[in-house]
């Protein structure tokens, strides 16, 4: 048996996440195998400086996964993807390993392109000065937030991060649905630290509207960029249709 036969997926994760890598095994169909590496975590791409320290990390990460024979890299980080315009860091990629690349920012945007919704309501765990980097990112590439609440982690400092992981799905559940208003023709679950697959379908059921969730919508984004456009139940609308 050879792994990764269908398509064998190249991600980056910062250090401390645990949530992304597991999702997306859960959600990798057979024959799709995912190849993960660690860089730090950039939250200050707007800045020049750290814009740099981004790109010369993603470098190093980025070609260390064309080394696995990756047939796409996606950069599974959204506050460290949120650069202007949306596509630099992909292309980036793209121009360095001779691959297709994704990043969590991008796929967000397209996700919900895709799915026809240009208003929506979000959920994070970040505290309120990432909230508004996000809300700006989005809106500058056509999405309007019509409602956003985050949990706060990180206004101590990055430290905090950590504990984003830890928050219950319970806790993401009421978290959400707190934040959806009739309004919003999606509902958008920001964080690819933050555990939301279980709940993707359930939700949709409640609410009557497409949920994105970062991680399921970076790994869409990445499946059909390395040619795969087969369709998966269970992980909600945006995979079972698009």
């Amino acid at each position: 048996m050879v792994y990764g036969g269908r398509a064998r997926l190249g991600l980056i994760v910062p250090p401390t996440n645990t949530a992304n890598e597991a999702e997306w095994q859960l959600m990798a169909p057979e024959g799709v195998s995912v190849h993960s590496v660690r860089m730090p975590l950039h939250t200050d791409a707007a800045s020049e400086e750290g814009l740099r320290a981004l790109y010369a990390d993603v470098r190093r990460a980025s070609s260390d996964l064309a080394q696995a024979s990756v047939d796409v890299v996606a950069y599974g980080c959204t506050a460290g993807s949120m650069t202007d315009p949306m596509t630099a860091l992909g292309d980036f990629v793209t121009e360095l390993t001779g691959v297709p690349a994704v990043t969590t920012a991008a796929s967000l945007v397209h996700a919900l392109r895709a799915l026809g919704a240009t208003r929506v309501a979000v959920a994070t765990p970040y505290h309120d000065a990432l909230n508004e980097h996000e809300r700006d990112f989005l809106g500058t590439n056509g999405i309007e937030v019509v409602a956003m609440a985050g949990l706060g982690i990180g206004a101590g400092g990055p430290h905090e991060y950590v504990e984003i992981a830890r928050v219950g799905l319970g806790e993401v559940r009421r978290h959400a649905l707190a934040v959806d208003r009739p309004q919003a023709e999606a509902l958008l679950i920001s964080c690819t630290d933050l555990a939301t697959l279980s709940l993707i379908a359930g939700l949709e059921q409640e609410l009557g509207k497409p949920v994105v969730t970062s991680n399921q919508a970076t790994f869409w984004a990445a499946l059909r960029a390395s040619g795969d456009v087969g369709r998966l139940e269970g992980c909600g609308a945006l995979l079972a249709r698009h």
